[in-house]
C-alpha cells in the first residue's frame, strides 16, 4: 500500500505536523504491521502512515493490518520468518518474550534523541534490562472515580492519604452505603486493586520485580500489601457478592448511589455519563499515598511500537517511531474523534474533557514513581492468571491468605524459571 498525498504533505507543513523527520531523506520500502484493526484504531493508523508518507514521498510504506486476536497468535512467526519493520505490540513484561528471544531491536539510541524527551513517564515501561525496546503511542489512566455528589453530601474530601480514604469510607458505610464497587467474575478487576495497594505500600521497582518473578510471594512487603487491603475488606467496604458480576455489571451500584466510588480505567467514564453520571455527580482522584517514603506510580496500560531485530529498513523505522510519539501527532490520534486517550507526549494537548485533562496531567506531570502496564500485562500470562485467582479468593476468605501466597509463590517457583 503506498501512501502520498501532496494535499495532506501540505497541511503538515503548515501545521508543524512534520517533526524532525521531515530533515531525513528516506528511500526504500517500510513495512509496517499493525493489529489496530477496529475501525477507529485502524483509521489513526492508516492516517499516520499516509501523514508519515507525505513527508516522504521517495518512501514506499506497506501498511498490513491484521485482526488483534489473529496477530498475538501470529506476532512471533512473522518476527522470526518474515518480519516487517516495525509492529505494534505493547510495553513492559508483554514484550519480555520477544526481547529475551532476541526479536525486538535495541533502540536506546532512538530514546536519547531530542524528540523523545517529553516521554519520561512511559520510560520505565519501556526498558527491560537497561535498554530500550520500543515507543509509546498511546495510554489511559486508572484511578478512583467517584460520587462528588455523595461526597458533598457526607462532607467528605478527595484522600491524600491511606488514612484518609479509610476515614472517607467509614463515613460512608455509616451512611449505608458501600465505599467501593467492583466486578470480580473476570478476575482482572481484582488485579487492580493490587497494583495500587503494592505499588503504594512498597512502590514502582518492587512491583515490577514481583511481577518479574524477583521478589518471592512469601516476602513481607508482599504481606503489607495485604494487610493494607485486609483493613477495607475488614471494614465491609467492598460491595457484596462481587464475585458474580463483571465490571459492567458492577457499575448500577455506584449509578445508583448503593456504592461511592469505583477503582477503575478511563474506558468507564462514557457507560457511567450514559447511565446518568454527569460531571456535576461523577469525579476522580488519583490513587492516594499508603507510604509516604514511596513515590506514587500509577497503571497505565499502554499500546508500543516496536522495530524487529530482522527489520530490513531501520532507518526509515525510526524515523517512523520518532514521528510517531511527536507532540503534533500524539494530539491528534488521541483526541475524542480518533482514540479518546491519552497522548504520552507531555508537551502534546488533549480534549476539553475533564477526565482526560486529569489524566493527563496526572500520568505526564505528577507521577515520577513509574507506570505500570496492569497486572495481566506485567506478569506472565500464567501467573497473572494464578495470581488474579488469589487476589479474588483473598477478597471473599481474607483467612485464606497465608494458604494464598504459599501457592502462588509455587507457581511463581514452576513459571519463572
Amino acid at each position: 500500500m503506498k501512501f502520498f498525498n501532496t494535499t495532506v504533505a501540505a497541511l503538515m507543513l503548515s501545521t508543524g505536523l512534520s517533526g524532525a523527520a521531515q530533515a531525513e531523506s528516506l528511500s526504500g520500502d517500510l513495512k509496517i504491521f499493525s493489529d489496530m484493526s477496529n475501525p477507529a484504531p485502524r483509521a489513526v493508523m492508516e492516517g499516520m502512515v499516509e501523514r508519515f508518507g507525505a513527508l516522504h514521498p521517495d518512501l514506499n510504506i506497506e501498511l498490513t493490518v491484521i485482526d488483534r486476536e489473529a496477530y498475538k497468535t501470529q506476532i512471533r512467526n512473522f518476527l522470526t520468518a518474515n518480519a516487517p519493520d516495525v509492529a505494534n505490540w505493547y510495553a513492559a513484561n508483554r514484550m519480555r518474550p520477544y526481547v529475551d528471544a532476541g526479536l525486538f531491536e535495541d533502540i536506546s539510541d532512538v530514546w536519547e534523541t531530542p524528540e523523545l524527551a517529553d516521554l519520561g513517564s512511559t520510560k520505565g515501561a519501556m526498558t527491560l534490562d537497561g535498554k530500550q525496546w520500543g515507543v509509546p503511542y498511546t495510554y489511559y489512566q486508572w484511578g478512583v472515580y467517584y460520587r462528588k455528589d455523595i461526597y458533598e453530601e457526607l462532607g467528605l474530601s478527595e484522600p491524600a492519604n491511606f488514612d484518609e480514604m479509610k476515614s472517607n469510607c467509614q463515613a460512608i458505610l455509616d451512611s449505608g452505603r458501600k465505599c467501593y464497587t467492583i466486578g470480580t467474575k473476570f478476575l482482572w478487576t481484582a488485579g487492580g486493586w493490587f497494583d495500587y495497594l503494592n505499588m503504594r505500600t512498597n512502590g514502582y521497582d518492587y512491583h515490577a520485580k514481583l511481577t518479574a518473578g524477583e521478589i518471592p510471594w512469601t516476602d513481607a512487603g508482599v504481606a503489607a500489601t495485604f494487610a493494607n487491603w485486609r483493613e477495607l475488606i475488614d471494614m465491609g467496604g467492598f460491595i457484596d457478592n462481587h464475585t458474580a458480576y463483571s465490571w459492567q455489571e458492577a457499575m448500577p451500584f455506584m449509578v445508583n448511589g448503593e456504592a461511592a466510588s469505583y477503582l477503575m480505567g478511563n474506558f468507564a467514564v462514557a457507560p457511567l455519563r450514559e447511565a446518568g453520571l454527569d460531571d456535576s455527580k461523577l469525579d476522580f482522584y488519583q490513587f492516594p499515598s499508603i507510604n509516604a517514603e514511596v513515590e506514587l506510580a500509577e497503571d497505565a496500560p499502554t499500546d508500543t511500537f516496536h522495530i524487529p531485530a530482522k527489520a530490513e529498513n531501520k532507518e526509515a523505522a525510526k524515523a517512523f517511531l520518532k514521528f510517531v510519539v511527536s507532540a503534533e501527532n500524539q494530539t491528534l490520534i488521541n483526541n475524542g474523534e480518533n482514540l479518546g486517550q491519552l497522548p504520552v507526549n507531555a508537551q502534546s494537548s488533549v480534549d476539553d474533557d475533564k477526565f482526560l485533562k486529569e489524566g493527563f496531567a496526572m500520568l505526564s506531570s505528577n507521577s515520577p514513581g513509574g507506570v505500570a502496564q496492569f497486572f495481566d500485562r506485567d506478569a506472565p500470562a500464567e501467573m497473572a492468571k494464578v495470581a488474579m485467582e488469589g487476589f479474588q479468593e483473598f477478597m471473599v476468605k481474607p483467612d485464606n491468605l497465608d494458604k494464598i501466597l504459599a501457592r502462588l509463590d509455587r507457581a511463581a517457583q514452576r513459571i519463572y524459571k
